[in-house]
């Protein structure tokens, strides 16, 4: 089976981005649960942190289309529930009554909030019902999974390149809908997903099944709509930020909307033109990237308290941080993750490489749908 090498790394690409934007968020905003000493509009974060937020996740969900319609045309119906359960419902699960509950143990301590018996007994078993942290995605992937059966059980083809591509200029309407000042979609990390959110994800998830059922392959001049993208973002900012003209939330929005899709296209034309190779390090990455992903804020909250004690350039600080967070997962990976169940879960089997003896034989190239 065909496996697309650049859109495996773009997916990690996108899971990583995710360590940078938390990393960045003590000194973004005061409502984050470590707030840095240095916290300031001057040093660009906020920048940073938004122009990450408005296409992460508009990328990741139209992978996860594209391979989500992979995987329903070459092994049926059956194959994708079962595979979309072991591969996110499970790790949902696990993370609900282990990460969700960790990360609401250290919030309360690092912001020396008084532990009582009775907080201590629901945090374990309840605390996934209030928030699902980082772990939203999972949850939202899984019902947009069920909604692609859902269109598919009654007959809906990916194919019609008129209807799909009216999903592009479709965005606009939740995009107009949000209610949070901010460049991209509103937060929505309950169990209960915000309609509008969902939609808004809903239009890219499903222009990813399009690209794929209809043959559209991207290609590596897609690379020049990055061009534009810096005067886009920061006129952008003007207009959600600045502005007071009666017009400027519509021009934020037809701005927002066309950074976002601007940035799936061309970063799909980068990838295509830098990563398309068989590299297994990259391959390696994009497998690690889940778990990295999963685990890093158990380790980033610790780490901006240690940052907010030290004195050191705010930016070394932040540089420390995403690299020491991603080395320590990236080894626990490699040591007692990626050849265990674990491992299997997250991304299917992995085969230690042949020795050079070539006692031990190759497995194989895995394909882009064992994720």
């Amino acid at each position: 089976m065909t496996r697309f090498h650049e859109l495996d790394a773009l997916r990690a690409f996108a899971m990583l981005l995710g360590v940078v934007l938390h990393a960045s968020l003590f000194l973004v905003t005061e409502d984050w649960p470590i707030v840095g000493k240095e916290i300031s509009r001057d040093l660009l974060y906020d920048d940073i942190v938004l122009a990450i937020h408005g296409f992460r996740m508009p990328v990741f969900f139209l992978l996860s289309g594209f391979f989500t319609a992979m995987l329903w045309q070459s092994r049926g119906t059956r194959s994708l529930i079962a595979h979309r359960l072991k591969r996110v419902g499970i790790p949902l699960l696990i993370g609900a009554f282990t990460i969700i509950p960790i990360h609401v143990y250290l919030i309360l301590i690092m912001t020396e909030t008084e532990l009582t018996p009775v907080t201590g007994i629901w945090i374990f078993p309840l605390a996934w019902l209030d928030n699902l942290h980082h772990l939203w995605f999972l949850w939202v992937l899984l019902i947009l999974v069920g909604i692609f059966i859902a269109l598919t059980s009654v007959g809906v083809k990916f194919t019609n390149r008129y209807f799909w591509w009216l999903l592009i200029p479709l965005v606009i309407v939740p995009q107009m809908m949000m209610v949070e000042q901010n460049w991209g979609a509103d937060t929505s990390s309950t169990v209960f997903v915000n309609p509008v959110v969902l939609g808004y994800y809903l239009c890219f998830f499903l222009f990813g099944a399009f690209m794929h059922q209809g043959k559209f392959r991207h290609s590596s001049w897609w690379t020049c709509a990055l061009i534009p993208m810096l005067p886009v973002f920061y006129v952008g900012l003007y207009f959600e930020f600045v502005s007071k003209e009666p017009w400027a939330e519509l021009a934020s929005t037809m701005l927002q909307v066309t950074y976002a899709w601007s940035l799936c296209f061309g970063l799909m034309g980068l990838f295509k033109f830098c990563a398309s190779e068989n590299r297994p390090w990259i391959r390696y990455l994009s497998d690690a990237s889940y778990w990295i992903y999963l685990w890093h804020l158990a380790l980033i909250f610790p780490a901006q308290a240690l940052a907010t004690k030290l004195d050191l350039s705010v930016h070394l600080e932040v540089v420390l941080m995403i690299v020491g967070v991603s080395v320590i997962l990236l080894a626990i990976y490699h040591v007692g993750i990626r050849y265990t169940w674990i491992g299997t879960m997250l991304n299917g089997p992995r085969t230690r490489r042949a020795r050079r003896d070539g006692m031990v034989p190759n497995p194989g190239t895995p394909s882009s749908i064992d994720r």
